[in-house]
């Protein structure tokens, strides 16, 4: 087999990279060593840079004297640890599904740092935030009749926030499936929830709004209306308490926006055939091809970004409001609490995957592969491609690198059964045993669309320890009803 030594199909992502990550990685035998005990793939965490994304956030609030809460997303990872963590720190959990809320309660995170914001809230689930007086935030009328059933039945009243959405954006509802219109929660809140309404035993507590995709403009604009329909509820003498913007805080996991700027137009002109191709069998990731011109963007997450995290949350509230002064000082204001839901960014560097190479082969139309011992749904979110280039570490050092270019494929017995669509740079032609890593993917990457088909088991989740330079098991993880030991 010959070493394909030619990068005209290899544009460069080069990720960003957490210090803990450099001085792992700078110790292949710790990681042969772990991975020889746990297996391949492995999930590695560490829990500094979620201290540190938390107070970052923390940071942001504090400069405009905002009460505040943040509800770690706990869907975007299993790992209990983050969410003990987000306890620690003095914050919450936002929990989708009744596992996520009975971990939380069993490891010892307070009903009250704890909300539930499932997109299905089955009987099961409203029981047990009933019975520990979890808030929970409303998207639909049957919500509302199952909640209000189980508490006149358990003899409970409990806080709810309500869900909006089709907020005014230039014009046009701005679409979403969940939550009650913007233009019709008024009436709602007045004449459905509380005491001599149809639903009195649930308290409405404060509004929450989730949007999709990461518009800066409509988050301010969602907040603004959110506002308007805070001071139409006091006229009526109706309090709300709360105000959540919920996730969508965007994260820049790439080091250069030129490379990814490169990248897309070289994309772009190998679906076209102008050059030769970036993805297996020339793949669009996500772009129509109609007639051999592409059309649309590659539907692919926004992997650099110049505003993200701290400074995306910082750039909606310095916004003006409708007084023309920033939308921070309306929220202050008025005496509500800001909330929000990071997933993504409170991971942001928390995590990396580990995979060993079981072997090189060439398809048939002569492009190397190298199989890894993981599947692609241990490497997977909504993003066409995970476009980070990741950190090969050979099994034999070499006194002199080699690189040579190819294909990450996995275990499933599927042609489509690639790791990454995009072709990737290897250090030196790669030897079986091997270890291929892949940095920052902590948030949604690992745990989101994880598979056991043919029986695989699922990767198990170790943490580092910075200080000690050791790797241990994730105690929460490993007793967990229903979870593996990590």
């Amino acid at each position: 087999m010959k070493p394909e030594t030619s990068n005209t199909g290899f544009f460069p992502l080069t990720p960003r990279i957490h210090p803990w990550i450099d001085q792992l990685t700078a110790n292949s035998a710790i990681l042969v060593e772990t991975l020889e005990r746990y297996g391949s793939p492995l999930n590695i965490h560490c829990k500094r840079p979620f201290e540190e994304n938390l107070k970052y956030f923390r940071e942001v609030f504090q400069e405009y004297g905002m009460q505040h809460k943040i509800y770690f997303a706990r869907k975007a990872n299993k790992c209990l640890s983050f969410a003990k963590e987000a306890c620690r720190l003095g914050e919450g959990v936002d929990t989708a599904s009744y596992r996520e809320l009975q971990q939380c309660l069993d490891t010892g995170v307070p009903p009250n740092a704890l909300i539930s914001t499932a997109a299905v809230k089955n009987e099961q689930l409203l029981r047990l935030a009933l019975a520990n007086e979890v808030t929970v935030v409303l998207d639909n009328l049957d919500e509302c009749s199952l909640l209000q059933s189980l508490a006149t039945a358990m003899e409970k009243q409990v806080h709810v926030c309500l869900r909006v959405g089709g907020f005014d954006d230039q014009g046009k509802p701005l679409h979403t499936r969940f939550g009650w219109p913007i233009t019709g929660a008024e009436q709602f809140i007045h004449t459905q929830l509380g005491p001599g309404n149809r639903f009195d035993r649930l308290r409405y507590y404060g509004l929450h709004f989730h949007l999709n995709g990461y518009s800066i403009t409509q988050r301010v604009e969602a907040i603004k209306q959110c506002l308007s329909l805070v001071d139409r509820l006091k006229t009526q003498d109706i309090h709300t308490n709360s105000l959540d913007i919920g996730g969508g805080i965007l994260v820049n996991y790439l080091q250069s926006s030129t490379e990814w700027r490169s990248f897309h137009l070289a994309l772009k002109d190998a679906v076209e055939g102008r050059r030769s191709p970036l993805t297996y069998l020339n793949d669009p990731l996500g772009m129509a091809v109609i007639e051999g011109k592409a059309y649309g963007e590659p539907t692919v997450y926004p992997y650099h970004n110049s505003l993200h995290k701290e400074h995306f949350l910082r750039e909606i509230l310095k916004h003006q409001g409708t007084d023309g002064r920033p939308i921070a000082e309306g929220i202050r204001r008025r005496g509500l609490e800001l909330r929000m839901e990071p997933g993504r960014s409170a991971l942001d560097q928390c995590g990396i995957t580990i995979a060993r190479v079981a072997f090189r082969r060439e398809d048939t139309r002569g492009e190397l592969l190298v199989g890894l011992e993981m599947n692609h749904t241990q490497l997977k979110s909504s993003s066409a491609d995970f476009l980070l280039d990741p950190i090969h570490v050979p099994k034999k050092s070499e006194e002199k690198d080699t690189p040579t270019f190819g294909f990450l494929v996995g275990s499933y017995c599927l042609e489509q059964e690639l790791i990454l669509k995009r072709r990737v740079r290897f250090r030196t032609f790669p030897q079986v045993g091997d270890l291929l890593i892949f940095v920052n993917t902590a948030g949604y990457m690992m745990h989101f669309y994880e598979s056991e088909a043919h029986l695989f088991e699922l990767a198990k989740n170790v943490f580092y320890d910075m200080d000690t330079n050791q790797i241990h098991e994730d105690a929460l993880y490993a007793t967990a009803p229903g979870l593996q030991k990590a």
